[in-house]
């Protein structure tokens, strides 16, 4: 189709994204394998608790979830998220750092990536990992509109891009 891009050229031109027009970080959450947090073009970007210290095998902030510093592992209930080649491809263009000479670019240089795993080996049903992941980012963003901020993430969108049987839903897995 004509003209069907978005343009995002232009919109660099006047802002690269990242903050609302508050100052507060916009948030998006990756519902997917799990995002490398050490990725060159990714780690700028990657979301932090403030709240949690990681590796201590403490809740520091009490949100119910364990060392959950860049996000949280919904198949095996940890903070511990693995980096998957999928996740990172997909965190990488929503928001991989531009500029930075990688010659990799997201749509939005400056968000702010929140990994959460629902792909993966583990005891749970699929769809039971997904909605514990899915209950994860609702929590993290009521946790930053009941707090005014001070808590949680202000998660603006989600990705998910894990597929269902070529969109058969009757096949249970999702």
């Amino acid at each position: 189709n004509y003209d069907a891009d978005i343009r995002a050229t232009m919109a660099w031109d006047i802002g690269q994204g990242g903050k609302t027009v508050d100052g507060e970080d916009v948030v998006v959450a990756v519902v997917d394998q799990g995002v490398d947090a050490t990725h060159l073009s990714l780690a700028d970007n990657i979301w932090t608790n403030a709240g949690e210290i990681a590796g201590n095998g403490i809740d520091d902030d009490n949100n119910g979830y364990v060392d959950d510093v860049h996000g949280w592992n919904a198949v095996n209930d940890k903070g511990e998220i693995p980096g998957e080649r999928h996740a990172t491809h997909v965190a990488g263009i929503i928001g991989a750092r531009g500029n930075d000479g990688s010659q990799v670019t997201g749509v939005n240089w400056k968000a702010k990536i929140m990994s959460v795993r629902v792909l993966g080996a583990g005891s749970k049903s699929l769809t039971s990992t997904a909605l514990d992941g899915y209950g994860y980012v609702i929590k993290q963003k009521k946790a930053w509109l009941d707090s005014a901020g001070a808590k949680g993430a202000n998660v603006v969108a989600t990705n998910s891009s894990f597929g269902v049987d070529y969109a058969d839903c009757s096949s249970g897995e999702y």
